[in-house]
């Protein structure tokens, strides 16, 4: 007999478990008994402090307003990410979020722009990048700026916590020694507590982190090592004092000659970090790097953890599904570790089991879930690949590196004349592959023959007058610092 699937058990808590928690009890609550267990002796990465925009729909669903979370989280404003360093040496452009230009004519904005790179940067078209300049900002209903946060993830996952459970989860603190596995179905059938408690469930998510305790100590899911392409595996984290009043909306990733920083203004500190390869620096060296390139006092001792970019076989396999941490591991270097928590919980709501476990879904969950990955995995690897620099055995041995097929298919069609096409599973907007494109040097062969149609004078004078309206706004919002005085 098919099992209802009434009882959820997650294992873990943090961003990913609270995240969950708090998603499944506003849509699904009324139908399931909820249960979170989280141990009290168990630490938390804190490397997700930075976010892509979709992260306002996600609490936007929760009803969580965004001055609350502002102030509760100690969030500050996030246009996109400068990167430094990553072509060659002492050069820099954003990934700013949200449109580049208007629709002027029946090809991308950024075909005309092609036709006119010598005379305008591509940024110049975009008021992302202009108030990120200026260090500016201001949230309206018009919308014409695009943003993310930074924020405490910590602090993030209490207030989930509290919310989570004030719509009916049930909160144990307690550490699972053992999982008890079904013989016959291969199923978890409950967990067994440090409290001699045994928690039965029907469906259980592993927010353990890198542990995996339940989808691969119990279930032997299986990894799939993407560490050929992204061969990074060693981070260190550290919060720091902001030296001055001056607050960023954006994040940094400056790249080293091992590997790349990254640097998060929030209200009350600076989340800092390095990710690099043990195979080119030792852990001390990389500590020496890392202390020897930040601002501010040091609020903590560095914390180092070392992981394997890839991701699990199957993300969801038999009644457990895994998310966060559990999932897999995409280096934080375009902000996208909250956002697969994000998207996993979505996707598990809309495929979530009417009545019992059914095989269709799971490998529908799984097949979405893969290529989410893939697209995310390869827009990593763009920054490593497309780049000029030489200065050490690391970055050499990027540029020469074998990159996935489908990723070689996306840099050859815009090296030909600046097409790009974006795939239903690419989280990423074709504004985002030709910023990190053009960013990182890689520059078309031609144009697209329907840019080639508008009149050369024409042209210009839209791209002047674009450039004039957003200097007009942004000479009239405040800065960052400013606006975020209200909160």
């Amino acid at each position: 007999m098919k099992k209802t699937i009434k009882k959820v058990v997650i294992v873990g808590g943090g961003a990913s478990g609270w995240m969950t928690a708090a998603m499944l009890a506003k849509m699904l609550g009324n139908h399931l008994d909820i249960t979170l267990v989280e141990s009290p002796d168990i630490g938390i990465i804190g490397v997700g402090e930075a976010t892509i925009p979709a992260i306002q729909i996600f609490n936007q669903i929760l009803g969580i307003k965004e001055a609350d979370f502002i102030k509760y989280t100690k969030a500050t404003f996030k246009l996109g990410i400068q990167f430094e360093n990553w072509s060659t040496e002492r050069e820099k452009y954003i990934h700013a979020f949200g449109v580049i230009g208007a629709q002027i004519g029946p090809c991308d904005f950024y075909n005309y722009w092609l036709r006119c790179k010598n005379k305008y940067e591509l940024w110049d078209f975009s008021i992302n990048a202009a108030a990120a300049k200026e260090n500016k900002f201001e949230a309206k209903d018009k919308g014409f700026l695009k943003y993310a946060y930074h924020f405490d993830a910590i602090l993030y996952a209490k207030y989930l916590a509290n919310y989570s459970q004030d719509l009916g989860v049930e909160r144990i603190e307690a550490k699972v020694e053992k999982v008890n596995v079904n013989k016959v179905s291969g199923h978890i059938d409950s967990i067994l507590l440090d409290s001699e408690q045994t928690i039965s469930g029907d469906l259980f998510i592993d927010c353990t982190g890198f542990k995996a305790l339940l989808i691969e100590e119990a279930l032997h899911t299986g990894y799939e090592d993407w560490t050929h392409w992204l061969p990074t595996n060693s981070a260190i984290a550290v919060p720091s004092k902001h030296i001055n009043n001056e607050i960023s909306p954006y994040t940094r990733a400056i790249a080293h000659k091992v590997g790349w920083q990254w640097r998060i203004p929030l209200q009350h500190r600076v989340g800092n970090g390095l990710v690099y390869s043990d195979k080119y620096i030792d852990k001390q060296e990389a500590e020496r790097l890392l202390l020897s390139n930040i601002e501010g006092e040091l609020l903590s001792k560095p914390r180092h953890f070392s992981f394997t970019t890839g991701k699990r076989k199957k993300l969801w396999n038999k009644n457990c599904v895994a998310i966060g941490l559990s999932s897999g591991f995409l280096e934080p270097l375009e902000s996208t570790s909250l956002y697969l928590i994000q998207s996993s919980i979505v996707r598990l709501i809309k495929l979530f089991p009417s009545e019992c476990l059914c095989n269709e879904e799971i490998n529908e969950y799984n097949k979405q879930a893969d290529l989410e990955f893939e697209s995310i995995r390869d827009f990593i690897i763009l920054h490593y690949k497309a780049t000029t620099r030489q200065d050490s055995s690391f970055w050499k041995d990027r540029v020469a590196m074998d990159i996935p097929a489908s990723l070689m298919h996306k840099i050859k069609l815009f090296k030909e004349n600046g097409r790009i096409f974006k795939a239903e599973e690419d989280i990423f907007a074709k504004e985002a592959w030709v910023q990190v494109l053009v960013g990182q040097g890689v520059v078309p062969n031609s144009v697209d023959p329907l840019a080639e149609q508008m009149d050369s004078q024409k042209l210009e004078n839209i791209l002047n007058n674009y450039i004039k309206q957003i200097a007009i706004v942004i000479e009239n919002i405040p800065l960052h610092k400013d606006y975020l005085s209200q909160f």
